[in-house]
């Protein structure tokens, strides 16, 4: 397998978050009882006309827009005919030959090393139905209701080498919707997926291989775990003396192995012709600008200014940039704390995106803010109260409201900074542990640290343990 090379590209299907469907006034969203959002329109009966909800071709040029695309200020929307039981009209209206963007780039980050993987287009088009596959009803069933969702298919070059890139891609994808706010880019829900073409050849050579494609793959885990197993495959179908198919496989990811469905089709296998019902697309330039203005700093960009401007480490950039709403948030704490950026990231990765990790959740969905939070880091930085301190306010924080000193006093979590008051404490702990004592005097110095332990429990952890370790090696000397 070492003498073949992968050649992969993707086809990436997003569901736009409008608030209603691509052609009609049904509403779009998920999870509603099975064909009940659904009209003459979304079902394709007979002599209904389709209206281009605009929603639509702004979401699909902002997306254009930050992935570097030419976008065409005059397009039309074409037939793409198939047959499918999903399918009601039995053909999906989507964009041939001239898509709304094309032409794009996106750079991605693999093992530290920047990668260019070119985006060939970006074009608009109603989502199908849903079958439910029901033994109890013996046989399959069809919801209707994801008719007429939007969707924006985003085409890859096959630029990919191996499948750390398409994770990262995908990854990168998702980040740019979300920052966007133009999909949810859940996928349990379906709404972002991907086709996958793969093809092998040997390694130094420049002809592509023949590809094979794999469709809705609905995890980038799954993604990653078919393009490895299809390339396997084809690498020993070739090395046996055998040649490639080109067709349509099935991804089973429970399985861990794809099925064929269908010999691929090309494009004149649809049958495309342009869309009778819908006139061009007409996007002013002037609007196409304002689009562009409006965009929100990309993830990527917003890493590179962290590191730059904060002296965060990348890998911790990227972290915090990983959801626009916690970037921001760090951002916001870091303007209202004393402390140093690098502190702030260390709260905002750690004891914070741990309860939402345990909660599954958005930092929006807790009552944290970023005001409470700073706060808290204040005073654990002024020495007020002790990090552990600080992590049971915290605990309180992410669900309430509460100014931080109001609950310090409440709870009683204030350090114990004074001299006179600790120096007494501390001449009680080691008149109670002499054979400590005896080890310093001989030379195991790593006895303070049990020693400021056993004062820190008699202060039940109030003592400020800095103080502490000075006050036990004065009166340690003193002995």
């Amino acid at each position: 397998m070492n003498d073949y090379e992968m050649v992969v590209g993707l086809e990436v299907h997003a569901e736009l978050n409008t608030k209603t469907k691509i052609f009609c006034g049904c509403k779009n969203s998920f999870g509603a009882a099975v064909n009940t959002q659904v009209c003459p329109v979304c079902m394709g009966f007979p002599g209904t006309l389709p209206v281009l909800n605009g929603a639509v071709v702004d979401y699909a040029i902002k997306m254009g827009h930050a992935l570097g695309c030419t976008i065409n200020n005059l397009c039309k929307q074409d037939r793409k005919n198939y047959f499918y039981p999903d399918l009601p009209k039995a053909y999906q209206i989507s964009q041939f030959d001239i898509p709304l963007c094309s032409d794009g780039k996106l750079d991605i980050l693999v093992d530290g090393k920047p990668v260019t993987i070119g985006v060939t287009r970006i074009h608009i088009e109603e989502d199908a139905g849903k079958l439910i596959h029901l033994d109890k009803a013996g046989g399959t069933l069809v919801d209707m209701n994801r008719c007429g969702v939007p969707l924006i298919e985003i085409v890859s070059e096959p630029d990919f080498r191996s499948t750390a890139q398409v994770k990262a891609y995908l990854d990168t994808i998702k980040l740019i919707l979300q920052y966007l706010d133009i999909s949810d880019c859940k996928m349990q829900e379906g709404s972002i997926r991907c086709d996958v073409n793969v093809s092998a050849r040997k390694k130094g050579d420049t002809a592509f291989g023949t590809r094979t494609e794999m469709k809705n793959v609905n995890t980038f885990s799954g993604a990653v775990r078919a393009i490895e197993y299809e390339f396997a495959r084809q690498v020993e179908i070739l090395e046996a003396g055998g040649s490639i198919s080109q067709e349509t496989l099935r991804w089973d990811d429970q399985q861990g192995r794809n099925f064929p469905l269908r010999s691929k089709e090309d494009a004149h296998d649809y049958r495309y012709f342009r869309e009778p019902d819908l006139p061009p697309i007409v996007v002013s330039p002037e609007h196409v600008q304002e689009l562009k203005d409006s965009l929100p700093e990309l993830p990527n960009v917003k890493a590179i200014r962290f590191v730059g401007e904060y002296g965060l480490p990348m890998y911790d950039a990227q972290l915090l940039c990983e959801a626009r709403t916690k970037a921001e948030f760090f951002e916001r704490c870091v303007g209202l704390c004393s402390a140093t950026p690098k502190t702030v990231s260390n709260w905002v990765l750690g004891d914070v995106t741990k309860v939402l990790n345990e909660r599954n959740c958005d930092i929006a969905d807790l009552k944290l803010t970023p005001e409470n939070l700073a706060e808290m880091i204040d005073l654990i930085e002024a020495g007020t109260i002790s990090v552990t301190a600080g992590k049971t306010v915290l605990e309180t924080i992410v669900d309430e409201d509460v100014k931080p000193s109001a609950l310090v006093e409440k709870l009683g979590l204030k350090q114990v900074s004074d001299t006179a008051e600790l120096e007494g404490i501390v001449s009680e702990v080691l008149k109670g542990n002499p054979k400590a004592v005896e080890d310093y005097k001989k030379g195991k110095t790593n006895v303070t640290g049990f020693l400021v332990g056993q004062c820190m429990r008699a202060t039940k952890g109030k003592a400020n343990p800095g103080v502490l370790g000075e006050l036990v090696k004065k009166l340690l000397e003193q002995q």
